[in-house]
């Protein structure tokens, strides 16, 4: 079974930063496309930047210009950095294969919450 486990986040204040990792078990991540994914309090859960087995990269638009998805194959790892947080960026984040995959439980998430 593939697991997926997040971590990097924190307690920030505007404008500050932090850097998310994704660990996923196996090989999987160099075969699909990944995403990082968010929900905020009372709010559906949105993927908000994503890489393709090209490279490629998409980003909601509330985030471009400000995060950076990237990905280690040799390690299985995800990254999402994420510059000049801002309050509306609080959520739990989690990755996932873009689609999320089939099969596999979601992680438990990590939480970022941006607050003066």
């Amino acid at each position: 079974q593939v697991q997926l486990v997040e971590s990097g986040g924190g307690l920030v204040q505007p404008g500050e930063s932090l850097r998310l990792s994704c660990v996923v078990s196996g090989s999987i991540s160099g075969l699909y496309s990944m995403g990082w994914y968010r929900r905020a309090p009372g709010k559906q859960r949105e993927l908000v930047a994503g890489i393709s087995r090209s490279g490629s990269t998409k980003y909601v638009a509330s985030v471009k210009g400000r995060f950076t998805i990237s990905i280690d194959r040799t390690k299985n790892t995800l990254y999402l950095q994420m510059n000049t947080l801002k309050p509306e960026d609080t959520a739990v984040y989690y990755c996932n294969g873009d689609p999320p995959f089939l099969s596999t439980p979601w992680g438990q998430g990590t939480q970022v919450t941006v607050s003066s």
